[in-house]
């Protein structure tokens, strides 16, 4: 497990993926992979080793698509499972 690669890809998703995107044009998870092949290339060109980036491709996979489907509406149901799967995750977020 790579912490450098895991902090640089959520920076990465942070900084080039807006949740909310129109669904009418690609489904979420076209969106997805197609954002997270960009994030792999760009991964190896920010001089990350295969090795560093394919055991992490699942779970930044799930990150992705997590971000994409996310809708920019106020869910009630959606914020109290985010924050009970916080406190069961304790990482806050």
């Amino acid at each position: 497990m790579s912490k450098r690669f895991q902090r640089w890809a959520e920076t990465w998703i942070e900084e080039n993926i807006h949740p909310g995107a129109n669904p009418d044009i690609e489904s979420h998870e076209t969106r997805a992979k197609r954002l997270t092949e960009r994030l792999f290339a760009e991964a190896a060109l920010a001089h990350f080793s295969n090795f560093e980036t394919e055991e992490e491709r699942e779970r930044i996979a799930s990150l992705v698509l997590a971000v994409v489907s996310d809708s920019t509406d106020f869910d009630y149901d959606t914020y109290t499972l985010k924050y009970l799967l916080a406190q069961e995750n304790e990482d806050g977020d």
